[in-house]
């Protein structure tokens, strides 16, 4: 341990513990944290099922740095990569397009089996996993539906592939000892306005009733459904809203996913949380910062992501959330995108931990707003960076930006030599 930093930690320690802050008990509470880092991220959402296949259902990934990986070794490399600089364990979040599997089988026949590598991995790694039925970018979905299909024979290759999911999803968390939240997110919806808005959620509420028929053990597998206001070619209509899914979610007792950039741009997720725990079996939130429209732009420590951090500690929430990034940026280095968006989500989190929650509480409840709005203020100058710097060497990741001179040097060593 540097003793700069060692020092200026216990002089940070100082100037919490005046305020009844336990720092080093904050520290052990944020490394029980676990964050599911997303695997596309690391490919631009190709995956490894049909590689030739273009990206469709809203989703657009621009850029062309070099270095994408290009096979399920390639990805897993990278990701240990970027583990290697973020402190903590935690867990990967997978599509179901990352088969890694040399036999030819389409979505709707997947098995675990198809996913052992990654199980293998993922126990040698210490990580638990996530999954994701991957309803995009397949002949099936061609023309913008697919769970709310009018044509039952689609409907139904998409409600055998949740189906197939879900079962995944059970075994990795038998195998890896870890729940498995696996999240349905489908692309439906009209570009222009329908004639026929009941319908299609009809249908999409039939298509779920069947994939949830089945009971799974909650210990190994959680189902989650996740909203979105509006995608590229469904500017007009979106079958699974946020309404559709928060009474879905709410009367068959499912995690509702809350996704950042699936929302108004004037709308914040952190503001739905406090209403939507009094009421919701659990909650999966999905990281990301929406730039004029849902562009999945890479997490940075903005206002809205330090707001979600004190919003699950203020209200005790981090026991019944879920919480992962869900971004994908081609402009930049893949890996050093995981590595800023893990980092600030993990910085979110120490900053909320550090905050004198009860205190600001007893003010607020006795009426004394200037004392709220006063220490809300200075707290954030306090020196939380000696706290961040400090587990980051305790957990043995590079202090401050030099993970960046690694992930450069990975780039030279191993990105650059991977072809187009």
């Amino acid at each position: 341990m540097s003793s700069s930093i060692e020092r200026s930690y216990n002089e940070a320690k100082e100037l919490y513990a005046k305020h009844g802050i336990d720092v080093d008990q904050a520290l052990e509470q944020l490394a029980k944290i676990k964050i599911s880092m997303h695997c596309w991220q690391g490919d631009d959402v190709k995956g490894f099922l049909f590689r030739d296949q273009d990206l469709t259902g809203g989703i657009s990934v621009t850029g062309n740095y070099p270095g994408a990986a290009r096979t399920p070794d390639e990805l897993r490399a990278d990701l240990e990569k970027a583990f290697s600089l973020i402190p903590g364990k935690h867990k990967v979040n997978l599509h179901a397009i990352y088969a890694d599997t040399n036999e030819k089988v389409d979505l709707d026949q997947l098995e675990p089996k198809h996913f052992e590598n990654w199980v293998q991995w993922a126990k040698e790694q210490g990580l638990g996993l996530d999954f994701n039925p991957t309803l995009f970018s397949h002949e099936k979905s061609s023309d913008g539906f697919t769970l709310s299909h009018h044509d039952e024979s689609i409907r139904k290759f998409w409600i055998d592939h949740c189906k197939a999911s879900r079962k995944i999803s059970a075994y990795f968390g038998e195998q890896l000892g870890q729940t498995c939240v696996t999240n349905v997110w489908i692309p439906d919806g009209f570009k222009d306005v329908p004639v026929d808005r009941l319908s299609p959620r009809k249908r999409l509420k039939e298509s779920l009733d069947e994939i949830f028929a089945e009971e799974l053990n909650p210990a190994y597998h959680l189902d989650a459904v996740e909203s979105k206001l509006f995608g590229l070619g469904s500017e007009a209509y979106v079958v699974g809203s946020h309404e559709f899914y928060m009474g879905y979610g709410l009367q068959n007792n499912k995690l509702i996913c809350l996704d950042a950039g699936h929302f108004h741009p004037t709308e914040v997720i952190s503001n739905k949380l406090s209403s939507l725990a009094l009421f919701a079996e659990g909650i999966l939130l999905h990281v990301s910062r929406p730039m004029r429209w849902d562009s999945d732009h890479v997490v940075v420590l903005d206002d809205e992501l330090l707001e979600i951090g004190k919003e699950l500690v203020r209200g005790d929430l981090l026991g019944k959330t879920h919480i992962g990034l869900d971004f994908f940026d081609a402009s930049i280095n893949r890996v050093a995108a995981w590595v800023i968006g893990m980092r600030n989500t993990i910085k979110a989190l120490l900053r909320a931990l550090l905050e004198p929650v009860e205190a600001l509480k007893q003010a607020e409840l006795s009426g004394d707003y200037t004392t709220r709005l006063a220490l809300t203020e200075e707290f954030k100058s306090y020196p939380f960076g000696a706290v961040w710097d400090y587990y980051c060497e305790k957990q043995g990741v590079p202090v401050r930006e030099r993970w960046l001179a690694e992930v450069k040097a990975y780039e030279q060593e191993v990105l650059l030599k991977r072809g187009r």
